[in-house]
């Protein structure tokens, strides 16, 4: 039987750092777990090619039929092998606001306040700023300005700026509110994702094994302690060993449906799927949230911005030329290179909606090919008051979960994203972005309350942020502690965004990643 001192399953923005830093000093034996592959290949490393992601590298979930969205099903990608969604994502460095932090600490998570996990950032950071008293400067996330921003993406802040809303050149910094160009995570040009982060160079330690195309069926824990992890290679089953502990990164929908098929969860649930229950834990799966999302589309004259169109093809490939020889150029764009962070509820002190501005129109997450050129931008919730849940559908470990988000389940967020929606078009309609005269691929009478809250119900969707599946807490009701070790099973930890009790006001790929770092530091600690 194949062993580890600490078996990690998932490869992801946690399981990368919280592997690379248990690895690092040679203590521990570490084996890696991922059910994709390297992803070592253009499509990876790349950053324009993010549109151009397969089944390999995306499990490309469905929800359920959301009946806040009019029946419709949403699209949940998720990133599959080495780097996990670090690997298909935008690259935005956004880590939320600090009261996020301190919302997490005043719920029963001590230890989780901003004071607290800034140092973790900061130590996870390389940013080609420099250090100071927010970023780190000598971390394995190298976090980089954009190297090529289009103009259309400076027009998007200028009009911002325009109406009176402050330009903001580090939304991780003294304040997060304002319009700005984002930092992205990238290093020289090239997408650098959480695995190239911490198991790069850490790929070749001797005391660290990654194992790739193994899907995990279950843990195996006996007594009330975890002793290892049975998976698929091959299709052969297998079985490691994990002789000090498990640490379950799987992210906001797999870390659950492991926990329930491994026989942790919702008791009812787990016997009507014909799954003993080892542990009844009716928050496995709940408290589902997910920033919900709405993408407005102009189309273009000409070929200023990107799309398709025979020339926009020619520039495609020209860029893609460009790219090979320097690493600079579009295919450097994350193409949500802009955006911001507003208040739009007076009562409220912390931005309460995100902006992403995109150099393309995007329509139905990109799978919807649109002739011509022009831009889009997203307006999200950042702190949605809808509560969904992740349950089985199948004892197979390899189909996908039931999703339930229950998008705009709760009246609130309505009003919400119709104030968001209204203030980004007070945005696109301002100069100098309106000098490009954008014709609005939707356009409605935004003051028409009943129709603007019909065209939100019939387009909006996730903008890629589930978490809160297996929340930390200190009460009995919590699946983890705050130092992430799963109750009631000795030995076991998780280190990704489903421990999060809420959702952050931003995107969650650097949150994700300081949580690996700090399961390290636990599993670390309660191992000696």
């Amino acid at each position: 039987m194949e062993e580890a001192d600490i078996v990690v399953i998932g490869c992801g923005s946690g399981g990368s750092a919280a592997a690379g830093r248990l690895s690092e000093d040679g203590k521990y034996s570490v084996a890696v777990l991922e059910a994709g592959g390297r992803n070592t290949s253009l499509k990876t490393i790349m950053p324009g090619m993010m549109p151009f992601q397969t089944d390999k590298t995306n499990w490309r979930f469905e929800t359920v039929p959301q009946r806040g969205l009019d029946g419709r099903r949403g699209y949940q990608p998720r990133g599959r092998g080495m780097g996990g969604s670090s690997a298909i994502n935008a690259m935005l460095y956004i880590r939320g606001h600090p009261q996020d932090y301190d919302e997490w600490r005043d719920l029963g998570c001590p230890g989780w306040g901003w004071d607290d996990v800034l140092p973790v950032f900061k130590r996870a950071e390389h940013n080609v700023r420099g250090g100071d008293d927010f970023h780190g400067a000598d971390g394995p996330l190298w976090v980089s300005d954009q190297r090529d921003a289009h103009p259309g993406s400076h027009a998007f802040v200028q009009a911002g700026a325009a109406l009176q809303i402050p330009v903001n050149e580090d939304f991780n910094g003294a304040r997060q509110d304002g319009v700005g160009i984002y930092q992205v995570t990238q290093k020289n040009g090239e997408r650098w994702t959480a695995a190239r982060a911490y198991l790069g160079e850490a790929g070749k330690r001797e005391n660290l094994t990654i194992l790739t195309d193994s899907l995990v069926e279950r843990v195996l824990f006996e007594d009330g302690r975890v002793w290892g992890v049975a998976y698929q290679q091959d299709g052969q089953p297998r079985v490691i060993r994990a002789k000090r502990a498990v640490i379950m990164a799987g992210g906001a929908f797999q870390t659950p449906q492991l926990l329930m098929l491994s026989g942790i969860g919702p008791a009812e649930h787990l016997k009507e799927m014909g799954i003993a229950v080892k542990v009844d834990r009716a928050a496995v799966g709940a408290d589902l949230q997910d920033h919900i999302d709405y993408v407005a589309a102009f189309e273009t004259k000409g070929s200023f911005f990107l799309g398709h169109s025979p020339i926009g093809t020619l520039k495609g490939m020209g860029s893609m030329i460009q790219w090979l020889a320097t690493r600079r150029g579009t295919m450097t764009s994350p193409f949500a290179e802009a955006g911001g962070f507003i208040a739009t509820d007076p009562n409220s002190d912390v931005p309460d909606i995100q902006f992403h501005f995109l150099i393309a129109i995007v329509e139905d997450h990109g799978r919807t090919q649109v002739k011509g050129h022009g831009f889009s931008c997203h307006a999200c919730v950042l702190r949605p008051e809808s509560r969904g849940r992740v349950r089985l559908q199948s004892l197979d470990p390899a189909a996908p979960p039931l999703i339930d988000p229950d998008f705009l389940g709760d009246p609130r967020d309505v009003e919400t994203l119709k104030r968001g929606v209204r203030a980004m078009y007070r945005i696109l309609e301002t100069p100098p972005l309106s000098d490009y005269k954008g014709r609005d691929r939707y356009p409605i009478d935004l003051n028409d309350d009943v129709a603007l809250e019909r065209l939100i119900r019939a387009r909006a969707d996730t903008v890629y942020h589930p978490v809160g599946t297996a929340r930390m807490g200190s009460d009995a009701d919590a699946v983890c502690d705050p130092r992430l070790r799963v109750r009631g099973v000795e030995g076991l930890y998780i280190a990704d965004a489903s421990i999060m009790p809420r959702l952050v006001g931003g995107n969650t790929n650097a949150p994700s990643i300081m949580i690996g770092e700090r399961c390290a530091d636990f599993v670390r600690a309660d191992l000696g």
